[in-house]
């Protein structure tokens, strides 16, 4: 993962540092003990310990004037002894993403919109599209447009171009804004963790096509959007966030496809902001957001 390192061990860079372990005594008191050794000053924490699974999570910005391979070196000692997963990056570093898009143009918009309006931690890297139609919405926002088609035949081959961009571009997060195609269970395996999609209904309810046809259908009273991670089993990772909107009886399936989608923009949005600051740990099949 890159980086901006402090130029002389006199400067402070601020860190956030996320990790999870088995809970027990003594882990708070070890972290914020390491950061003080290195002359850390915490700015924000988090924690909490979930009871169903037996771990604990942590999520600490701290100003610091010590290098990564000094943090790094201690947090390794550290690991062992608690058994931890954890990583160390610096506040605020924007997060290279590649962007997965088909025809609907609402969620792209609205990325690239808020990266530049309200400093979404993303630096987008590249669109890639089964179509092209939305070529001229990522060339307006100067980001590079791939157009890669999709069918039964070529489907292995598209997914081998895109990894092969993720490599190439140094990619560490895959937003699929309304991309509509089935991620293979191979390449599912290799974003594990690093490939948000946005599901436009409130998951687990209406799922597959025509979500909004079939909510209509059921005369439901609210609608929603879902953002998750992107597993092998279709629209069903684990939950990131969620968003609603109230409807009644009067709404047409056209009125719950205006207001879906934004509320799938805002959805993604969030999911987006909060993974790329890292305040979304996984925890099995859910994940601990640290708002």
């Amino acid at each position: 993962m890159t980086s901006t390192e402090p130029g002389t061990p006199e400067d402070l860079t601020h860190w956030v540092l996320t990790l999870s372990c088995p809970d027990r005594p003594g882990i708070v008191r070890a972290v914020a003990g390491l950061l003080a050794d290195h002359g850390g000053n915490i700015t924000e924490s988090q924690q909490f310990g979930d009871p169903l699974s037996g771990l604990f999570f942590m999520r600490v910005q701290v100003e610091a004037p010590a290098r990564r391979e000094a943090l790094a070196g201690a947090l390794e000692q550290l690991a062992d002894e608690f058994h931890m997963t954890w990583s160390l990056d610096v506040v605020g570093r924007r997060m290279r993403t590649l962007v997965m898009v088909s025809t609907a143009a609402h969620c792209l918009h609205d990325l690239l919109f808020r990266r530049e309006s309200e400093g979404l931690p993303v630096d987008i890297v590249a669109v890639v599209s089964n179509h092209t139609d939305l070529r001229g919405v990522a060339e307006f926002y100067g980001i590079p447009f791939h157009h890669v088609p999709v069918t039964r035949e070529s489907k292995p081959a598209a997914e081998a171009r895109l990894l092969e961009l993720v490599a190439d571009l140094d990619v560490e997060l895959v937003v699929l804004a309304r991309y509509m195609q089935i991620l293979s269970d191979d390449l599912c395996t290799r974003l594990a963790g690093r490939a948000i999609n946005i599901h436009h209904s409130f998951l687990p309810s209406f799922k597959g096509a025509r979500p909004y046809a079939q909510a209509h259908d059921r005369g439901v009273k609210l609608i929603g959007a879902t953002a998750h991670y992107v597993t092998a089993d279709l629209d069903e990772g684990p939950i990131i966030e969620q968003d609603v909107e109230r409807v009644d009886h009067s709404r047409t399936v056209a009125d719950l496809v205006a207001l879906g989608q934004d509320v799938e923009r805002r959805a993604l949005a969030r999911a987006v902001r909060w993974h790329a600051e890292h305040r979304v740990l996984l925890d099995g099949h859910r994940t601990i957001v640290f708002r």
